[in-house]
């Protein structure tokens, strides 16, 4: 499976962004899919995954209640629902893909599948 990311953007404090991660090649429904970040000089980080179903979701603490991830199956999407954004959210946001959903999922050595990325600026 090939995820490809969009909606990345320049945004104020406080605004919001919905990231896209389209995926295409195998059977989407079956793969857990997330997302993860890398800030400028930073290491990659966690920020969430959702199971095959989208029945169990899962978070870093540091977007626990502003972002949200969900996905249809239909359209063989994920995205990521971006809210209260904070110029510390400034990152490359990358999608991710596995079957099934790694055990150490909040590991980005764990993941098969990368998207390229998409930059998500967050201004003062």
């Amino acid at each position: 499976v090939e995820p490809g990311e969009s909606g990345g953007g320049l945004v104020q404090a406080g605004g919001s962004l919905r990231l896209s991660c389209a995926a295409s090649g195998r059977t989407f429904s079956n793969y857990a899919m997330g997302w993860f970040r890398q800030a400028p000089g930073g290491e990659r980080e966690f920020v969430a995954a959702i199971s095959w179903s989208g029945g169990s979701t899962y978070y870093a603490d540091f977007v626990k209640g502003r972002f949200t991830i969900s996905r249809d199956n239909a359209k063989n999407t994920v995205y990521l629902q971006m809210n209260s954004l904070k110029p510390e959210d400034t990152a490359v946001y990358y999608c991710v893909a596995d079957d099934p959903l790694p055990p150490r999922y909040r590991t980005p050595a764990a993941w098969e599948y990368w998207g390229q990325g998409t930059q998500v600026t967050v201004s003062s």
